[in-house]
């Protein structure tokens, strides 16, 4: 499979889902680098924008992502992995979702922390 990664400057999104519940765990961005890692080691791979580098989820946290499942769309510039999140956490805030606000007339948090990101994320 060759995913175009052209179209974004030589990155494609990757949305993570939980294999389990189907509960949409996070947004990140993979170059080609981070793609092939994914495919070859089984866990998530990243690129990160904002720090310029190749990332594998947990690799500080220890929430590590193992993909069960990956999935392409139909412009090949967008994947769908389906994990298991080893931890509970895949947010580096602190939730298990990075979508733990919904926007309801105001922003309310539907989540509860379940660790703290000073113990966790050297600074």
């Amino acid at each position: 499979m060759k995913l175009d990664f052209d179209k974004m400057g030589g990155l494609v999104p990757a949305i993570i889902q939980d294999a389990e519940t189907g509960k949409v765990l996070m947004l990140a961005y993979m170059n080609t680098i981070a793609w092939e890692k994914t495919l070859e080691t089984g866990k998530a791979w990243f690129y990160s924008r904002s720090r310029d580098k190749q990332w594998m989820k947990g690799e500080e946290s220890g929430n590590v992502q193992i993909v069960k499942e990956v999935f392409v769309d139909c412009d090949d510039d967008t994947v769908l992995l389906k994990v298991e999140q080893v931890g509970n956490a895949a947010c580096h805030k602190g939730y298990t979702s990075c979508f733990f606000r919904k926007i309801d007339g105001d922003v309310k948090i539907i989540e509860e922390k379940v660790f703290d990101p000073e113990k966790v994320y050297k600074k």
